[in-house]
This record gives C-alpha cells, structure tokens and sequence, in this order.
C-alpha cells in the first residue's frame, strides 16, 4: 500500500488573539499576556499577508506599538491616527475586522488604508503620508470646542516626519497649544530608505553617547521599582 505523503499546513494557534474582538477586552491584560498577543498578532499577521499580498514590512513594525496603544488609550473616544495606512494592518485585526482580513485590497474587501466609513476605530482615513499632525490637531480643537476630553494620537513615521506639512502642523500645534499627543515612530521600516537631514539627525540622536547613557540610567532606575512597574519601564 502506498503512503499518503501530502502535506498539510500547520495550524496556526493564537489563543489569546482569538479572545479580542475589540480593544475593550486588552484592558485588563498583564504585560506577559500583552507579550503573548504581540506574538500571535505578529504571526496572524504574516499568515494573512502571506496569502493576500499588501504591506507586510510596515505593519510588522507596528505590533507592539499598536498593541500598547490600544491597551492604554481608550479607543475609539481617543482618536488614534496612523500617518500612513500601510501601517494600520495589526490596528485592524485588533478593531474587530480579523476574520474580513482575507478580502484586504479585494473587490468589495477591507481597505488596505485606514478608512472611516469601515470603522469607528478609523477616525482618519489616508493613504499617504504627513498628514497625521495636521488631522489630530483639527480633531483636537474641535474637541476642546466642545468641552470634550479625550485624547488624540498621532503616529507618524521618520519618513513621513520630513514632509513640510508635518512641520507646519508641529508649528501650528506648539503656537496654538492644544493637547495633542504625536508619538515618532523611528523603527527604520519606511518602504524606501530614509534620507535627508531629518534621517541622519533621528540616527546620529539614536546612537548618541548621551541617549545611551540616559537609557542605561533608566534601567537602572527601573530595577529599584516593583515588578510590574520594572517591566512597564524596560
């Protein structure tokens, strides 16, 4: 008798990640739980990808960071803004869209961008890049017209952080003073290489003696603190 030698694909298992259908239920996550999920988002993300095509360099930069976010932020009343859509593939599987990833970039399928009639957690939608400064600070005015007090985040790239209509929103933002939280994401994962003045200035900052020294100082410091906050901390 003949053997059947066809193989079959490992089944991917991500337990935790199964549990999430909403950033409402990351709250209550400890940090090896929180871990965990950045793995199995990482590895959901590879398999979907592997199978539909898209931007898969850009969201890999993003997992932990978009997993922190959504864990500490109260999304969607805190608006969070991705700079460049390519990055928001993690933010969608974890915004209750995992099982239409399959149809990402298809004929009546998820957009590949963050889109705001797709999602309530897409406050923004844009493909391309440089405008997140500019869209949080609009949305941060008219909150503080409206009393309102949440917060607005902007995550913006070191590329896309060298386009002039960043640094006027920056100009604008410092002159009119408005809460508004823009988080750098210098992760070196652009599409194309970073260059210019703005990109050497980001990695000669990185490698500086003095930042390294000021990160040594705060691990140090960190060890004196419970566990937990050792952790948060590293």
């Amino acid at each position: 008798m003949g053997t059947d030698t066809q193989s079959v694909a490992p089944v991917l298992e991500t337990p935790l990640l199964d549990r999430i259908s909403s950033p409402k239920d990351m709250k209550d996550l400890s940090i090896e739980e929180l871990s965990q999920l950045s793995d199995e988002l990482r590895a959901d993300l590879i398999h979907k990808v592997s199978r539909t095509g898209g931007h898969l360099g850009a969201g890999l930069g993003v997992v932990e960071l978009t997993v922190a976010l959504h864990h500490v932020f109260d999304t969607p009343e805190d608006r969070l803004i991705w700079d460049v859509g390519h990055q928001c593939y993690p933010h969608k599987i974890l915004t209750g869209r995992r099982d239409r990833m399959s149809s990402i970039r298809q004929k009546d399928g998820l957009s590949g961008f963050t889109n705001r009639p797709e999602s309530e957690f897409d406050p923004f939608g844009a493909g391309h890049s440089s405008t997140s400064i500019s869209a949080g600070l609009g949305m941060a005015v008219a909150r503080d017209l409206s009393d309102g007090d949440n917060q607005v985040i902007a995550v913006i790239g070191d590329g896309a952080m060298s386009a002039g209509m960043a640094y006027e929103a920056m100009n604008n933002a410092g002159s009119m003073d408005r809460r508004l939280i823009v988080i750098l994401n210098d992760n070196d994962m652009s599409i194309a290489p970073a260059v210019g003045a703005m990109s050497a200035y980001l990695s000669r900052l990185l490698s500086s003696k003095s930042y390294l020294n000021l990160r040594e100082a705060m691990k140090q410091i960190a060890e004196y603190l419970p566990k937990a906050a050792e952790n948060r901390s590293a």
